[in-house]
């Protein structure tokens, strides 16, 4: 005969399988929202109605995205959008220029735009973008509009907010669309290369200062990719070797005081943690080929048009999971899912410093 605590026991093991089931049924995400600040890596259609041609909104551009084409610049998902799956999010994080409804909003918003930089002048010889001084302007009002949704509780809103994931990505075209287009930038003529890594840094520095006081205590710092192995890159020329070294060693220089500004950020904002992706490490001509598949890295998939995007409705190629990269500059589905699982799982500090996305998103701070 059974006894009481016996009973007991059994209910608890019942009540837990079934709160454990309908977690899993109902996906339920690590992190309450997640927001994301970028470039075209991360855009899912910020840059669809501004006037520029750095826009992705027409096929073979989501070729392989179940929505199609949405504004994202590569055939699948991004990065961040793999980032949200593994977080437990059931449908991708919504993009800033067409979410109205705050009650939307309180699961994360993509601020990400295409040809944007840290710089405000940076892309803007293509035309509009959003830089990161606007999407955190963007975020100031998100934050008010959730305020909103939550009563005005200022101290809940925080806490809130507090618990979010957020993932930044910037400074590749501060390089690719600033430092090295001298015809349009006269940073290169005022900066070496370690100068301009230096100015870059101090004013991220503030940029993520600022991505704090909006309540940010969960951030993934992205570095910059090996932009001296793009195919775009490799067409201008690279005196022998197999990428622009000058470019790759520029941006390594960004990198590492991306790295040193981490640790910074962690010991003066102790309420804080913000963690380093190394994708640089993780990419290009770093990533492992017998492991990965991508056996075509120096060659985009698409045929492409004088800017380096794919041209409008022209097939693409069939064999695009080897592919490294999608048009001249953005990578593939599959080099963004290797990339995404990596920085979410890895347990190698020269991967995530010093941890990864998945450790990040569970901490309690």
């Amino acid at each position: 005969m059974a006894t009481n605590d016996t009973v007991i026991w059994t209910l608890m093991i019942v009540v837990l399988v079934v709160f454990i089931s309908q977690s899993c049924v109902h996906g339920e995400s690590r992190v309450p929202c997640f927001f994301i600040f970028g470039d075209s890596l991360a855009d899912n259609g910020n840059n669809n109605h501004l006037k520029t041609p750095a826009k992705a909104n027409y096929l073979p551009y989501g070729i392989d995205f179940p929505k199609g084409p949405t504004g994202r610049f590569t055939n699948g998902r991004t990065f961040v959008d793999i980032v949200a799956e593994l977080l437990g999010f059931e449908n991708p994080i919504p993009c800033f220029a067409t979410t109205r409804r705050p009650k939307d909003m309180v699961r994360g918003l993509n601020y990400a735009s295409g040809s944007a930089g840290l710089r405000d002048e940076t892309g803007t010889h293509m035309g509009a973008n959003v830089n990161l001084n606007k999407q955190l302007l963007n975020h100031k009002a998100t934050v008010k509009h959730i305020a909103s949704v939550m009563g005005h509780k200022q101290s809940s809103n925080k806490h809130y907010l507090n618990k979010c994931l957020y993932s930044v990505g910037m400074g590749s075209n501060d390089y690719m669309n600033n430092y090295f287009q001298p015809k349009f930038y006269p940073t290169s003529t005022k900066y070496n290369p370690e100068q301009y890594a230096t100015l870059l840094i101090k004013q991220y520095s503030r940029q993520i200062k600022t991505l704090y006081m909006y309540g940010a205590r969960k951030v993934a710092l992205v570095g910059l990719g090996q932009v001296g192995c793009a195919p775009y890159s490799i067409s201008t020329g690279t005196n022998g070797s197999a990428c622009v070294d000058k470019m790759n060693d520029a941006v390594q220089f960004f990198n590492e005081k991306l790295k040193s500004l981490v640790d910074q950020l962690n010991t003066n904002l102790t309420d804080a943690k913000f963690i380093y992706v190394n994708t640089y490490g993780m990419s290009g001509r770093s990533a492992d080929r017998t492991t990965t598949g991508l056996k075509v890295s120096d060659v985009n998939c698409c045929p492409v048009n004088e800017i380096g995007q794919c041209v409008p409705s022209a097939a693409p190629c069939k064999n695009r999971s080897e592919h490294m990269f999608w048009d001249l500059f953005h990578p593939t589905e599959m080099a963004n899912l290797v990339t995404a699982r990596r920085a979410y799982n890895s347990s190698n500090q020269s991967d995530t410093y010093p941890m990864n996305i998945g450790h990040l998103a569970k901490l309690r701070l």
